[in-house]
């Protein structure tokens, strides 16, 4: 399952299927009043898609363009629009998404919001799978000098704590963005203010949210700073401790921009926005000696629930464990194994014995619901 942020019959974006033969099947189209731009999605324990599109909606708000929704779709194609942004006077409830939603321990949906909210900072909110939505905290309510609790946050990640971190673009003590955790409640801390050191060379300006390593750790990018105020890479403790792992200096490109993700031999992969040899940007790759792992898709699920594991090396796999109970497996490729949560088991680590890497640990716990 994948989305087009254009295209369609209306020109305003797609949900589509794809098979491993090669064949598409668009399932929807939106059309402006529904949606437009969507973005990622996400697939919830009950089976189905969850996720949000940047505009579209409440038409006449946002320049007539929309605010932005949250859509729930069947594997068949049925799309359910959950809520509307902007629907509160003042866009007191958030507007404009940037990225994906992401499900909590409770089975809920949290996500941000660009702009809007009660000091017109951007939100984080809550919606549970039925489309109630609730917003947990409003940025920029602390106005001088620069939004000190931040502005204008991108996406949020769930920590193996059970809060949600993320980032900010702007705002925070010097006005170049900073890193938040959040609790499920919305009890906001700051755990970092970019600029910090003289000329920025932590980092400024935040473009994508955090990703969640399998040490535990959050990685990410900055747009500008570092030594040569051309963008970094960094790792942050959920204590707030950050450590610049790479400043970018042109020849290996500038301006780190969208997700940096880590794959499951352990290596973090990203892209910049330009420069490199031809001019035009650079694809890379970051290794900090992380050892391989799984993931799971979904993340979370009830007992009988058939999850994917993804991986390297899984040819021969000998056991699969939900939070130490045995779990019924198929090897599918060197790549993959389909399970089926166990009776007993519990929120916790899913475990792989392979007979060439040893045992293999989730990245993030699986969620037992």
């Amino acid at each position: 399952m994948g989305q087009r942020t254009v295209g369609g019959a209306s020109g305003d974006g797609t949900v589509f299927k794809f098979t491993q033969a090669g064949v598409l099947t668009t399932l929807h189209s939106f059309d402006g009043t529904d949606g437009m731009e969507q973005k990622h999605l996400v697939q919830s324990s009950s089976g189905n898609f969850y996720g949000t599109t940047s505009n579209g909606g409440n038409l006449s708000e946002c320049f007539g363009t929309g605010c932005g929704t949250v859509f729930e779709m069947t594997p068949s194609g049925t799309l359910t629009t959950l809520y509307e942004f902007c629907s509160l006077p003042g866009c007191a409830d958030g507007a404009v998404l940037f990225d994906a939603l992401v499900q909590g321990t409770d089975g809920n949906f949290y996500g941000t919001t660009w702009g809007g909210g009660g000091g017109n900072g951007g939100t984080v909110f809550k919606i549970t799978p039925s489309g109630k939505l609730t917003t947990l905290y409003s940025f920029c309510v602390q106005y001088y000098p620069y939004c000190g609790d931040g502005s204008n946050p991108i996406k949020l990640v769930l920590g193996n704590d059970g809060n949600f971190y993320g980032t900010t673009a702007y705002g925070g003590s010097y006005g170049e963005g900073s890193v938040f955790k959040i609790t499920p409640t919305g009890t906001l801390t700051t755990i970092y203010n970019f600029c910090t050191q003289i000329a920025c060379t932590d980092g400024a300006v935040p473009r994508d949210g955090l990703t969640l390593g399998s040490d535990g750790n959050f990685y990410s990018t900055t747009y500008y700073g570092g030594a040569d105020n051309q963008g970094t890479i960094f790792q942050i403790t959920a204590a707030g401790v950050l450590t610049t792992l790479f400043s970018f200096d042109g020849t290996d490109g500038r301006y780190p921009i969208q997700h940096l993700f880590q794959a499951t031999n352990g290596t973090f992969y990203g892209v910049t926005d330009n420069d490199g040899s031809s001019g035009d940007g650079t694809v890379f790759s970051l290794s900090v000696s992380l050892s391989p792992f799984v993931e799971t898709v979904p993340t979370s699920g009830k007992v009988g629930t058939k999850v994917i594991i993804l991986g390297n090396k899984l040819t021969g796999s000998t056991s699969v464990t939900f939070n130490g109970t045995a779990a019924a497996f198929k090897v599918v490729s060197s790549t993959e194994i389909t399970a089926t949560v166990p009776t007993g088991a519990t929120t916790g680590k899913v475990q792989v014995t392979t007979k060439s890497s040893g045992t293999l640990t989730s990245n993030v716990n699986f969620q037992v619901q």
